[in-house]
């Protein structure tokens, strides 16, 4: 009996390792993103892990320069100056892009994808192909308008299955503070903990059922818990008034006069809220009893008191942040016409004034980043046969054009390529905590767009756009100047000349 236990023993120890070995494979697979299995060649159009970019005008940290970047298993591992020079080794393959702009991937803070649950008005399959068609290599998602909102760590776990294997670029997550959360510490602390960048917060009615408003006693206990993972609070500023005047002027132009609806969303509904807001932010100096925690204002439209109430509570050493988009920065109220539904976003798009205004902010600094706040629906909800403004769903599609957008109304102020890439790659990425991202430099992911900023386009019918409802964007019918080429997100080659990599390799973005 000795003999035979000595005998099966050994092969008893080769059947345990076997089975401890599977187990622990299938394990450590469970904390992979599925995305990761996928072979090398589903996700990029390039078949190489080493390789060169060479062009004549590269947007770094330091500056423009003509000259090479060497790319490695995903990564940026030599940034060389003077055209066509590469290392030593002749064995890796060279990309040269000529005159072409190669730049830091865009990165969009304010992203609504509305999946899982309204992947009828977008989803992160054609979310993030329009992303990548655009130069955006991460984009961070709103936790609305997708069903359930998230709000929970359950809740981000439903995003999270969603996201499996379709998503094209990085994408971070937001999480949402309500009522609910605000005065249950545990459920926000779970929120923080499970890995979103940050919290979105509502002034007013988000038109969302499952989304309510938080007062400013809300924010104040979202900031408290936020100040302990030293993440932000982003805040849509508006807080409702109501004034005879306002409505004596709805009563003049009908429904579907732009106008009427301008009336209904004045700029001290933004002044209201961001005073409230500013009146806290002081607490979030060095020392004070907030310090850790940072307020973002999203989409900021008045150029005016708004912006005032922003730039001293900077001066005072607030920890305050703010946004504008590009609809803000390339259209006027003037120009809209009646019953054209697809401009309605709140707050809404002020007059030319305003925007020039907006546009001097932004160039001197004074707002810190753009956004797109990609807002799509359905056809249906957007009224575009009624034009009825106030009735009309709020919110403009636009993430694929985030960079020709504002570069051709950024070049006739003066913008340059390094501002552009300061306010869409640097700023964003860190804003949003993603140390690795928002420049072309060294032990950075190689997340970069190529693009020809001379060469100018027509949105039309024939133009390849890669959102679910591309009819409803205020920027269709319009030319525009930068296109894109090449689309890069940790080293993978997404989207080329209108064609995306065969799989979506993206990675989700979680907070540690």
């Amino acid at each position: 009996m000795e003999q035979f236990v000595w005998r099966v023993l050994p092969l008893l120890t080769i059947l345990m390792s076997l089975v401890v070995f599977f187990y622990l494979q299938d394990s450590y697979r469970a904390h992979l993103h599925p995305l990761v299995k996928l072979p090398r060649s589903k996700c990029s159009l390039l078949p190489h892990r080493h390789f060169w970019i060479t062009s004549k005008r590269i947007v770094t940290p330091q500056g423009i320069i003509s000259g090479s970047v060497e790319i490695n298993e995903g990564k940026i591992i030599s940034v060389i100056k003077g055209y066509s020079k590469q290392g030593k080794s002749k064995q890796e393959k060279i990309i040269d892009y000529g005159g072409a702009v190669v730049m830091p991937g865009l990165i969009d803070v304010h992203v609504h994808l509305d999946e899982p649950g309204r992947t009828a008005w977008e989803g992160f399959d054609t979310g993030t192909r329009a992303a990548a068609a655009g130069g955006v290599t991460t984009v961070v998602d709103m936790p609305l308008n997708n069903h359930p909102t998230t709000v929970s760590r359950e809740t981000l776990k439903l995003k999270l299955e969603a996201a499996e294997n379709k998503i094209y670029v990085d994408v971070g997550f937001w999480g949402g503070l309500i009522p609910e959360n605000a005065h249950n510490t545990s459920i926000l602390e779970g929120l923080l903990s499970a890995g979103v960048l940050g919290l979105k917060s509502f002034m007013c009615p988000s038109g969302i059922s499952d989304f309510p408003l938080t007062t400013i006693h809300h924010i104040k206990e979202g900031l408290s818990v936020l100040a302990k993972y030293r993440r932000p609070l982003l805040v849509h500023s508006e807080i409702q008034q109501h004034s005879k005047k306002h409505l004596e002027l709805n009563d003049k132009g009908g429904p579907r006069a732009y106008l009427t609806y301008l009336h209904t969303r004045p700029p001290s509904w933004e002044e209201a809220a961001i005073k409230e807001l500013v009146g806290v932010t002081k607490d979030t100096r060095k020392g004070g009893p907030l310090e850790g925690a940072h307020v973002h204002v999203v989409h900021l439209s008045d150029s005016s008191a708004s912006l005032d109430l922003i730039k001293e509570a900077k001066r005072r050493g607030d920890s305050i942040s703010v946004e504008t988009c590009p609809h803000y920065l390339a259209f006027s109220s003037e120009e809209i016409p009646n019953g054209d539904t697809r401009f309605k976003c709140s707050p809404p798009i002020r007059d030319a004034y305003n925007r020039e205004k907006l546009w001097e902010a932004v160039l001197e600094g004074h707002i810190d980043l753009l956004s797109s706040d990609h807002s799509p629906t359905v056809p249906q909800l957007k009224l575009l046969e009624e034009g009825d403004f106030l009735k009309a769903w709020g919110g403009v599609t636009s993430l694929q054009f985030d960079l020709p957008v504002t570069w051709s109304y950024g070049k006739k102020h003066g913008l340059t390529l390094e501002q552009l890439s300061l306010l869409w790659s640097k700023k964003p990425a860190t804003f949003a905590g993603l140390e690795s991202k928002g420049a072309i430099a060294v032990g950075n992911h190689a997340d970069i767009v190529v693009w020809k900023p001379e060469v100018e386009f027509d949105l039309n019918e024939d133009y390849p756009v890669f959102l679910k409802h591309p009819s409803l964007s205020a920027y269709m019918g319009r030319r525009l100047s930068g296109k894109v080429l090449e689309t890069f997100v940790r080293g993978n080659l997404v989207f080329k000349k209108g064609k995306h990599a065969p799989s979506a390799c993206g990675v989700p973005i979680l907070a540690k």
